[in-house]
């Protein structure tokens, strides 16, 4: 199968609660890291191994979704859209797009901030012979974080044989991370997936087991380097720290800003159109495109909205 057949999907319909007061304004995917919504930078991953035709779901706020992005020429990809009316888990989500999808796809959840390296070799992966889906993983020395996603453990071929979500108790270093490559049997599974007691969602891990058991191949790719899932608005902090060391550099400033020329601006992120109006520090923060900042006390681990001033050293 040539690779050109993989579609992209990125789920991108949830409500973001935790992290008001962005959610009020701004769907979660669209949020900035370094002046760049974090959905782009998954378009970007997909556009790397040659998949340009791309379905994002959408759902709370989804119109400024497909107001940024239109239909992705500019992006040099094509989107598609489609809307989510419940959101039930993301297995729940993937179900109803069995009719839309005809093909292999990739799959990224549009509210993790992806660090990637030899990402590739997913597809290299896929394409090694009888496999039907590969999760993108970690190594992940902090068993803190595997309890807080999904642990995958493996026989002695490499192959899948448990997925676990959320566990309680961690036996090995290799955690999900919320990208996964599948073929169209992962469907199948979804349909025999019951709806979770403690979440009362569908879960896309009890489907990779379902999947798994039914006899079909699930392997593991280890492609990444780092991944955020933005939950609270002090990630996009963090997030922003991250895309600076692959950017070598501590300071990103949007187009047609204007930047009091005794300001001092570092490890920060200004959007285009923003004013910073006084001779003021502004250290481990962020301000919004086309945002005023009036302050005349220095501002650290802050973000700047044309609406809202949140303090990140409280909130997180």
């Amino acid at each position: 199968m040539d690779r050109d057949e993989i579609k992209g999907v990125i789920l991108a319909a949830g409500k973001g609660t935790r992290m008001r007061p962005f959610s009020e304004k701004y769907p979660k995917p669209i949020l900035p890291i370094c002046n760049k919504p974090i959905l782009q930078y998954q378009i970007e991953h997909l556009k790397a191994v040659g998949i340009t035709d791309i379905i994002i779901v959408i759902g709370h706020l989804g119109y400024e979704i497909a107001r940024y992005f239109g239909d992705g020429s500019q992006f040099g990809v094509h989107i598609r859209y489609i809307e989510q009316s419940e959101t039930l888990g993301i297995a729940h989500a993937l179900g109803k797009l069995e009719a839309h999808i005809a093909s292999p796809f990739l799959l990224f959840l549009g509210d993790i901030f992806f660090v990637t390296k030899n990402f590739p070799t997913i597809m290299d992966i896929f394409h090694s012979g009888d496999v039907s889906g590969v999760l993108a993983v970690k190594r992940e020395p902090d068993p803190e974080a595997i309890k807080r996603n999904f642990a995958v453990l493996m026989d002695d071929d490499g192959r899948v044989r448990r997925v676990i979500e959320k566990p309680r108790y961690v036996t090995n270093e290799i955690k999900g991370c919320g990208l996964y490559l599948f073929d169209r049997h992962i469907f199948d599974a979804i349909r025999r997936t019951p709806r979770t007691a403690m979440r009362d969602e569908y879960e896309l891990t009890d489907s990779i087991q379902i999947l798994v058991e039914d006899g079909f191949q699930v392997k593991v790719a280890e492609v990444v380097e780092e991944d955020i899932n933005v939950s609270y608005p002090g990630d996009l902090l963090v997030c922003s720290r991250k895309q600076f060391q692959f950017l070598k550099t501590d300071t990103v400033i949007g187009e047609d800003c204007r930047i009091h020329p005794e300001a001092e601006i570092s490890n920060a992120c200004i959007g285009s159109g923003a004013q910073v109006l006084n001779p003021i520090k502004i250290t481990d923060s962020m301000v919004f495109p086309g945002t005023v900042v009036t302050s005349k006390t220095d501002l650290d681990g802050i973000i700047i909205t044309p609406d809202n001033i949140i303090d990140c050293r409280i909130l997180g």
